[in-house]
């Protein structure tokens, strides 16, 4: 697949780029899949940067907002998710900033009740503990949890 020119690199690698908002990390990863050498990756991804193709403070506000919304992610699963992605802390608290804290907590208020409504009474540990828990793994802070799910 090598030996592509940095012209067909950057076609190629702004259609990518195009179709969804990329990390760098991403478009670094696809340049070298394509055959570029990494000083030739870091050129392409440079240009792709001043041409506006990649963003990462606009990727990290997306990527926030969208899982935030359609997965009901946590802001701790969303930090992770970022972070694997080496985005800077800036780019992730620019990215958290596009959920509002009345929607966080009515989408965790929700995840609580539509869970309690689902689990079969007596099977594994208590209702609540199973609820908390599985809030905290979709990312929820347990310091919000455990005190909406003892109210129930």
């Amino acid at each position: 697949m090598g030996n592509l020119s940095d012209k067909q690199l950057l076609t190629k690698a702004s259609r990518f780029c195009a179709y969804r908002d990329r990390c760098q990390q991403e478009v670094r990863e696809k340049l070298l899949k394509l055959g570029a050498s990494p000083p030739q990756s870091e050129e392409v991804l440079s240009e792709l940067i001043s041409l506006g193709f990649v963003n990462e403070e606009r990727f990290a506000q997306l990527y926030a907002g969208g899982k935030f919304r359609q997965k009901r992610w946590g802001r701790n699963r969303i930090i992770l998710e970022l972070r694997k992605r080496d985005l800077t802390e800036y780019c992730i608290n620019q990215g958290l900033k596009e959920i509002s804290e009345e929607d966080y907590l009515k989408t965790l208020q929700a995840l609580i009740i539509n869970k309690s409504k689902t689990l079969v009474p007596g099977k594994g540990a208590p209702a609540k503990q199973r609820v908390g828990n599985y809030c905290i793994q979709k990312g929820y802070e347990p310091g919000l949890v455990w005190p909406l799910v003892k109210k129930l």
